[in-house]
């Protein structure tokens, strides 16, 4: 962050000064969690559901926090305002109109934002400092907190932007003024809020109507809603995927024997085969869209495919394999899920399944998918009729909320495996335990609520898990 003054963050945010003189200097970023404080940061003390932020504004200030931003006196420097969220919002966009030399480009879509961003911040960071969202710090908290993490040295500022509700990505955009755009796809995330994905795509559209005439808008050819946002946009539209027609192709889409995508690109005349370590077809539309911005924005294309194929996951639970020390690959996805995510997941697992050879075992744990209104019996009926096509070899349903993926493997006549519905995390591990054995894999996914990451760490870490015999199993 920019240093300041309390008595200029006060102004900033319409605030006033309590328990402080207002020389005192912010020199660290901010955040909300007193348990990761800043040495010179800003505590911004946030009132959720179950905990209110102002009881740890000691705590932070005692491990090293400048002060705190509240809504009312705590013992500690503080500036006071009405709503610490609206004010943080304030901050940040101050911040950012002091840096008008960095390059500011925002990430959404209904589903593969984190893992996009990871790539671009690491393409981006060959050409200067780049700053970019720590895990999915996306909505109105996460994007300020992110942006606050800029100094004058930052070349370019990536943001994720989710939306829970028409308007709130403009909000966003507000704080985070953009210079280009991503937006990777319209999928059925979130359909229980808005009702229809037509309805979904005009909110995600408010990220290329808020692009300046000179700005970039990078769009998802393959998927019509988003293709179609280019009449909505002042902005240089570059489209990207496999139709002939995107500005940057994607062809010969392949996975190796682990999972691992590669491709062919072409931009213009120029045609690249790019190998990323990480699994999932879908993983190289996500990097056709990286190319396409950097390419846009000067980054030479072999310099983006050279970054690319060193490019790792830096968020967690996202695809993220492990093997564990009794031969048990688990692929960890279980940070979200929504129906074309879960998809996604379930033949990347058939994909490592088939390639390993028939006495590999593959086993889906699969908890529930949130926020899908009143398709949601229906979406996961169908994911557990997609496992059961895919010749998974065991589906774990867990939870009451995804029974329904249990009946509709179960309804599948001509499937060899099998499927149990289970309670919780903590069945499903049980259940596990006395059958996986050395050479499984086990895929775990749900929506971040179910907490089935659970699942996956105790799998990794239990020593029992893994060595059940071919009898028991």
């Amino acid at each position: 962050m920019i240093p300041l003054t309390l008595r200029e963050i006060a102004s900033i945010v319409d605030g006033t000064l309590a328990d402080a003189t207002g020389d005192e200097h912010v020199t660290g970023t901010s955040f909300v969690d007193s348990r990761y404080a800043v040495p010179g940061g800003l505590f911004v003390a946030v009132v959720g559901e179950h905990v209110d932020g102002h009881d740890y504004a000691t705590d932070a200030v005692s491990h090293g926090a400048a002060a705190a931003l509240t809504t009312r006196q705590v013992g500690v420097p503080a500036v006071v305002v009405r709503d610490t969220v609206v004010a943080l919002g304030l901050l940040a966009r101050h911040v950012v109109a002091a840096l008008p030399s960095m390059y500011v480009v925002g990430v959404t879509g209904s589903q593969g934002k984190t893992s996009t961003k990871d790539l671009l911040a690491q393409v981006c960071e060959l050409s200067g400092d780049t700053v970019a969202p720590a895990e999915s710090l996306n909505n109105e908290i996460g994007v300020p907190l992110t942006a606050l993490r800029a100094t004058g040295s930052t070349r370019f500022l990536i943001v994720e932007m989710s939306t829970r509700g028409h308007g709130h990505i403009s909000y966003l955009t507000s704080i985070t003024p953009l210079h280009a755009a991503i937006v990777l796809n319209v999928g059925v995330a979130h359909l229980g809020e808005f009702g229809s994905r037509d309805h979904i795509a005009a909110a995600k559209a408010e990220l290329v109507q808020a692009l300046p005439a000179d700005g970039v808008a990078v769009l998802n050819a393959d998927d019509p809603r988003v293709a179609a946002m280019a009449a909505s946009t002042a902005a240089h539209v570059v489209t990207f995927g496999e139709s002939p027609e995107a500005d940057v192709r994607v062809t010969d889409v392949r996975l190796d024997d682990t999972g691992c995508v590669g491709f062919d690109v072409t931009v213009g005349d120029d045609r690249r085969h790019v190998q990323l370590s990480s699994i999932g077809e879908h993983q190289a539309r996500n990097a056709a869209a990286v190319i396409a911005l950097a390419t846009s924005v000067g980054i030479a294309l072999d310099v983006a495919v050279s970054a690319l194929e060193t490019a790792r996951t830096r968020s967690k639970w996202r695809l993220e394999v492990t093997t564990s020390d009794n031969d048990v690959t688990v692929v960890n996805d279980a940070y979200n899920a929504n129906p074309d995510s879960m998809r996604a997941a379930l033949m990347t697992l058939a994909h490592i399944g088939r390639r390993r050879g028939p006495q590999t075992r593959t086993f889906a744990v699969l908890g529930e998918m949130r926020e899908l209104g009143a398709s949601s019996m229906r979406e996961h009926e169908a994911i557990g009729r997609l496992a059961a096509r895919l010749h998974i070899s065991q589906v774990v349903a867990v939870g009451d909320a995804a029974r329904q993926v249990h009946r509709g493997a179960a309804r599948e006549d001509s499937w060899e495996g099998e499927s149990l519905a289970v309670a919780d995390a903590e069945s499903a591990v049980d259940f596990l335990r006395g059958v996986v054995r050395a050479g499984d894999v086990v895929l775990v996914k749900a929506s971040r609520a179910a907490e089935l990451e659970k699942v996956a760490l105790a799998l990794l870490g239990d020593p029992d898990i893994g060595t059940a015999t071919e009898a028991e199993a």
